[in-house]
């Protein structure tokens, strides 16, 4: 339905589609993902950026994630996300193994899928939709 939704234009563009795929593994989580940006943008291997977010597990690693703040040595190459998201700005970005990244980094995320701080983060960036999954513990 959200799909839907900004295909006819009843969407907020400040904002990118946010959706959290809960499940056990195997179920078909990440291929739901790449359907889905198959189906916006025509051409998956675009349109679709897979971050493995067990990458992310130290706290330093959140500007590997989004790229050095301004003033630090790589600031203009930008991190692991933005990097991508300038070659492709609406791509399905999926968050692989969320539940595995360090709470700074799932901190940094929820300011991305904010208005303000998203565009702060993203350098301009423009809001695609977004995708995470989890798995479900004891499973």
């Amino acid at each position: 339905a959200a799909i839907r939704r900004k295909e006819n234009g009843w969407y907020d563009e400040e904002h990118p589609l946010v959706f959290l795929f809960l499940g056990s593994s195997g179920i078909g989580k990440t291929e739901l993902a790449k359907q889905t940006a198959k189906y916006l943008h025509k051409d998956v291997k675009k349109g679709f950026i897979r971050l493995d977010m067990s990458e992310f597990q130290e706290r330093h690693e959140v500007a590997k994630f989004i790229g050095s703040p301004p003033g630090y040595v790589g600031h203009e190459e930008g991190g692991q996300l933005t990097a991508r998201l300038r070659q492709c700005p609406g791509a399905v970005v999926l968050f692989d193994e969320v539940d595995k990244a360090h709470p700074d980094v799932l901190t940094i995320m929820l300011q991305l899928f904010d208005e303000v701080q998203g565009r702060a983060c993203c350098q301009g960036g423009s809001p695609g939709p977004k995708v995470g999954t989890a798995r479900r513990q004891g499973t």
